[in-house]
């Protein structure tokens, strides 16, 4: 393996973070489900097999009587308000992908320069 001039460790710690083998992969998010699954038994969490009845829904009488009240319409939203929900959500929305494109463009420049050091190797 080429060193350039790295510690062992930083050597080791190269290898590992550029070399995925998909079977360990596998076994650990397996690993990690099932460490998942037990904790969640040990933790007494368990999904009831059916809904249980409330004894509070089931009361008939005394019951106060059902009044229907008109509530009056909102009044419609100022035009200022829309065009400035209006401009703030574009705003925000070319913020973030401006941040997207730097993220995907960084992302890209890393590739093509990994891909590129090691063809030389």
């Amino acid at each position: 393996m080429h060193t350039r001039g790295r510690s062992e460790f930083c050597n080791r710690l190269h290898y590992h973070l550029h070399s995925v083998n998909v079977t360990e992969l596998t076994v650990a998010a397996g690993w990690i489900a099932g460490l998942a699954i037990v904790a969640l038994i040990a933790s007494g969490w368990r999904k009831p097999a059916r809904a249980e009845a409330n004894p509070a829904r089931g009361r008939v009488g005394n019951q106060a009587p059902r009044v229907e009240i008109k509530a009056p319409l909102a009044e419609p939203t100022p035009l200022w308000r829309r065009v400035w929900s209006v401009v703030a959500s574009g705003w925000l929305a070319l913020w973030v992908a401006a941040i997207t494109a730097t993220v995907i463009a960084f992302g890209m420049a890393w590739i093509v320069i990994t891909l590129t050091d090691r063809l030389k190797q």
